[in-house]
């Protein structure tokens, strides 16, 4: 069976003067066949070759196969460009000819032409077409309890809040990364590595993108070192510098700092000095 709005590795069945019409070898009804118009028809496809090709819908709502890789497959999530806002509502570049329609009623905020948006695409059963969301915590799942604390998990930042910046997790769940947490520029859209921090009593999860405890020291100490070497072996950094000069120079906090070069001390491979820190 065609699955519209993912990759389908189908067999070219006939060659008509349009391009290939694909579908599942032994199929009895021509209207299970979806077409691959001449221009994305490999010049070495011959009838009955494998094709490995993504489906939408054209136009008229019908079917139709391409050799193009879009931006984002059906139930995921990417951010994507508003390249024009209509009556209808707002159409995004996701890679392919024909744009990604997000309807007004699917757009959590109005969107704005330029501007990029995390979406979630569907197939919408009423209509049969591939539609966009940018209210994409609806598709989020509630169910937390694959996730514990102290995870390593893949974070999708898709909306700046007072408090910080709400995230995907895994591409299933929903996280808050909080402003105190972040020490490097992140915008909208921002796929990152982070780690699962606090999971509370209403299944409300906190991020972080640094791993707490000693297990987060050891990189970070590292950090400190390949700076250092960079740098001919001096930071004018130390325990008494200002956070931002810290976290301007290294992306961490503070307290991650002290808690590194502590063990960098302990470990005899720098000298705290009182204008910063020198490698051994």
């Amino acid at each position: 069976m065609i699955d519209i709005g993912r990759m389908n590795t189908l067999t070219a069945l006939r060659e008509t003067s349009v391009g290939f019409f694909l579908g599942e070898p032994g199929s009895e009804n021509p209207q299970d066949d979806v077409l691959l118009p001449n221009k994305y028809v490999p010049t070495s496809l011959a009838v009955g070759d494998e094709i490995e090709v993504f489906i939408y819908t054209d136009s008229e709502d019908r079917p139709i196969a391409t050799t193009l890789t879009p931006h984002i497959m059906r139930d995921e999530f990417a951010p994507l460009p508003v390249v024009s806002v209509t009556n209808v509502g707002a159409f995004l570049n996701w890679g392919l000819e024909k744009d990604l329609l997000v309807p007004y009623r699917e757009q959590s905020h109005p969107m704005v032409a330029g501007q990029w948006y995390v979406v979630y695409m569907y197939l919408d059963e009423d209509t049969g077409r591939l539609v966009a969301s940018s209210k994409v915590s609806r598709f989020l799942d509630e169910d937390v309890s694959d996730l514990c604390k102290g995870d390593e998990v893949d974070l999708l930042a898709y909306e700046r809040t007072d408090l910080g910046y709400n995230v995907i997790i895994n591409d299933r769940y929903q996280g808050l990364l909080y402003h105190s947490g972040i020490f490097r520029p992140i915008q909208t859209g921002d796929r990152m590595p982070g780690f699962i921090k606090h999971i509370r009593d209403d299944k409300l999860v906190d991020v972080s993108l640094q791993q707490e405890g000693f297990q987060n020291i050891e990189p970070n100490a590292q950090r400190i070192l390949d700076e250092l070497k960079a740098n001919k072996g001096f930071l004018p950094l130390n325990d008494h510098s200002d956070p931002q000069a810290i976290h301007q120079a290294l992306e961490m906090s503070k307290k991650t700092f002290k808690k590194a070069i502590g063990v960098l001390y302990k470990e005899r491979k720098i000298v705290i000095q009182t204008d910063g820190i020198l490698l051994v």
